[in-house]
């Protein structure tokens, strides 16, 4: 093998582990309510609407992170080796994947704060970036042309820009209002869906 290429499974292996980590630190920030404060304030539901910043918190990165979990799962399907270049973004990427627990938990713990959430909206977006920076590199170095169509490899790109497109327009619908900006991400979601079926359609695939 070139010395420049590098096999798949310890990088694909250790990427995983990265995103599995960062998951499963999300839910550390919601804190499980004591015997003594349940017999002080009574009902659970009430504690737990205490920490409804952290609930939406780690509900919406959750499944943010499950999103470019699967986006680079399907991408190392079309990877036969890893060149320097795109260890590198991939590394870039883990490094953005890492800061997530930490950026979701200082949004939640100051979710009246559009500071706070600019970073977090920065930060997901940085994941975002490097992923399609990831796939643009990939598609020329696997020579993805020969496998794909035109319309699938264009919609490959775009689709890899839709959460970091997203989630810099909540920044600027904040400055208009806090609220919607905090509902955008859901765009993704619809965004997503609806060109998948359009590029399944122009394929013939559905």
């Amino acid at each position: 093998m070139n010395t420049n290429q590098f096999t798949t499974d310890r990088i694909n292996n250790f990427t995983d582990a990265i995103f599995a980590i960062a998951i499963t630190l999300l839910i550390l920030d919601i804190k499980v309510p004591s015997a003594e404060l349940i017999d002080q304030q009574g009902a659970v539901p009430a504690l737990l609407k205490n920490q409804t910043p952290q609930i939406i918190g780690l509900v919406v990165s959750f499944f943010v992170a499950a999103l470019f979990w699967k986006a680079h799962l399907l991408l190392a399907k079309n990877i036969s080796s890893y060149d320097s270049r795109l260890i590198w973004l991939n590394t870039f990427l883990l490094f953005f994947v890492v800061i997530m627990p930490f950026s979701t938990s200082f949004y939640s713990r100051n979710f009246g704060y559009d500071s706070a959430f600019y970073f977090y909206c920065i930060n997901v977006a940085c994941i975002g970036i490097m992923n399609h920076l990831m796939i643009r590199h990939s598609i020329i170095k696997e020579n993805l042309k020969d496998k794909f169509t035109p319309i699938d490899l264009r919609w490959m790109k775009l689709r890899s820009l839709v959460v970091p497109f997203v989630f810099i327009l909540s920044v600027l619908v904040s400055y208009q209002s806090s609220l919607l900006g905090r509902l955008t991400f859901i765009l993704i979601f619809i965004l997503q869906g609806f060109g998948d079926i359009v590029v399944k359609r122009k394929t013939g695939k559905i």
